[in-house]
């Protein structure tokens, strides 16, 4: 028999918002960092090669948390197919985009080959759907495996896009990109933890603020005044008018990507997309708010500051 005088154990301490803020950060610049200074390392074999690599592992361990949070609520998918149509979308795109396929890189000659890997994904998952054994879930199975494939490597195609972006040195546009994203993270935690008062959806994410997103607006808009300030000769086409559009429009979709993974997890039922990182949550974590940023910067990127 257990002995009833034995201390009940402890639950364990559950961290504060503070240190898991702090965390995530942590993880998020060191990630970062590999990847930009392989970028800005000079040499052109390392540069791509852990850039890629970096890219790959992002879409897998975030596609696998994504259909982790599909099953929890109990919608069916094809994980595997889905895991694997990812990496593949992601690598010839990487191929494409550098040329190793006898390709020019542009980005109508990349979006003709993504919308090509589409069509053909989707027909794919229609097949994969003729053996299966029900044909109760066939909709659902096949949009939720396509909708996870949008969500996370064809978002996340985006970054390599803005690296790689012809006549224009893609390295600055995307070290500027991720600055002002994670500004824009600092700025809402910061201002809504000291004068946050007023919610702004309670029912998806209780601690978000209007005075949050005030904050990730003002101190998004005020690093990218500084980075156009001291490098805005690196960017092509950026100066002072551009770094406040650009400030604003980062920091919003910053915040509604946010908000975004955020439903996903309430309906989920869980508090992070995964346990990759203990204490911190999981990869989907640390992109949220770079998933949907990384189009608006490459379009913007492409059709106004590039267009001269």
């Amino acid at each position: 028999m257990p002995d009833a005088t034995a201390p009940t154990p402890l639950p364990a301490a559950v961290p504060s918002r503070l240190k898991i803020f702090l965390r995530r950060l942590l993880s998020f610049v060191i990630l970062w960092t590999v990847v930009l200074a392989s970028l800005f390392s000079g040499n052109p074999f390392l540069s791509d090669s852990v850039f890629l690599l970096i890219m790959v592992l992002l879409a897998a361990f975030g596609l696998a948390e994504f259909y982790g949070l599909a099953e929890k609520r109990n919608l069916a998918c094809f994980k595997g197919w889905g895991i694997f149509g990812g990496l593949l979308l992601m690598v010839g795109t990487f191929l494409n985009l550098t040329g190793k396929l006898g390709t020019s890189g542009t980005p109508s000659r990349v979006n003709d080959f993504e919308t090509s890997f589409l069509i053909l994904f989707v027909l794919g998952l229609c097949l994969r759907q003729f053996v299966s054994r029900s044909n109760t879930t066939g909709i659902l199975a096949v949009s939720t495996t396509l909708f996870g494939l949008m969500y996370v490597p064809w978002l996340l195609n985006f970054i390599q896009k803005i690296n790689f972006f012809p006549r224009v040195d893609g390295h600055y546009y995307l070290l500027y990109f991720i600055l002002i994203t994670k500004c824009s993270d600092t700025g809402a935690y910061a201002v809504g933890s000291l004068i946050g008062r007023h919610k702004m959806i309670p029912r998806i994410s209780p601690a978000k603020t209007w005075e949050g997103f005030a904050g990730a607006i003002l101190l998004s808009t005020l690093a990218s005044l500084l980075f156009a300030q001291f490098l805005g000769d690196k960017m092509t086409g950026m100066n002072w008018k551009h770094a406040i559009i650009l400030g604003v429009l980062l920091s919003i979709g910053a915040v509604i990507g946010d908000l975004i993974e955020s439903l996903f997890k309430r309906e989920a039922g869980v508090k992070d997309s995964g346990r990759f990182f203990p204490g911190i949550g999981g990869i989907l974590d640390l992109l949220d708010s770079l998933l949907f940023n990384a189009p608006i910067m490459y379009l913007y990127l492409r059709h106004v500051l590039s267009r001269g």
